[in-house]
């Protein structure tokens, strides 16, 4: 059953209800504390990814896992307009408190293929919510019906490879756990709970571009950040 544990979190901050630190860990690194407040952060607060990011968002918006809101509150203050949707009816509700006008509850599948973005965001690791590598093709097909015909998507992540260790040939030594070495298994804990493991991907530009091309999609890197991180562009 899906605790949404992160959406608690969230919550709890937003209401001052004693908020705690976030544990989050996968199958390839150890437990980790994620406080929460870096959800809340401001434009001058982020990585430059995101910033470049909502520098080119135009149009129509929509954000795709908008968490706690911030990227969407951003842009809304400087006149755009945002939908911001997300999976967890805590992020959801967070985002209201918040002041965000337009937030839903949905999941991006599930978005009535009629309606048009010019900009379409996925940050923070936007790739993650493909799930695994398999799951690409559907996504990528839902993220071109929902575009204007100039439309554009702006994705970030990060190419894990430099988590694994050389071989003496100057190889990587890579213990596949399912199809790709960016497939991870995460677990988050909240406040003496756990939520159900979740999959969520890390992909390669390479990849990314590749799987963009299957689609009849262009995919242009437009920045790359200081830990193996990039934003890119994709159009039709």
């Amino acid at each position: 059953m899906f605790k949404d544990l992160f959406g608690k979190a969230m919550l709890d901050y937003i209401q001052n209800n004693q908020p705690e630190n976030l544990i989050t860990e996968t199958n390839i690194s150890e437990a980790d504390e994620m406080d929460v407040a870096y959800l809340f952060r401001s434009y001058k607060e982020m990585p430059n990814l995101e910033q470049k990011a909502l520098k080119l968002a135009k149009g129509n918006i929509l954000d795709v896992g908008c968490g706690a809101g911030s990227h969407a509150l951003y842009l809304q203050e400087i006149g755009l307009n945002v939908t911001a949707i997300d999976v967890s009816a805590n992020a959801i509700e967070t985002c209201k408190i918040r002041g965000v006008n337009n937030a839903i509850k949905t999941d991006i599948l599930e978005i009535d293929s009629t309606l048009k973005y010019d900009t379409i965001l996925l940050l923070m690791n936007g790739t993650g919510i493909f799930g695994r590598l398999k799951n690409i093709d559907q996504y990528l097909t839902k993220l071109k019906d929902l575009l204007t015909e100039k439309g554009q998507i702006l994705i970030d992540s990060s190419d894990l490879i430099y988590m694994f260790d050389e071989d003496e040939d100057g190889g990587k030594w890579i213990p596949l756990y399912h199809d790709y070495y960016g497939e991870l298994i995460f677990n988050i804990s909240y406040k003496g709970e756990k939520e159900e493991p979740f999959n969520w991907l890390y992909l390669d530009f390479n990849t990314l571009q590749n799987a963009c091309l299957a689609q009849n999609l262009k995919c242009e890197l437009i920045l790359e950040g200081e830990n193996f991180d990039y934003l890119a562009r994709i159009t039709k």
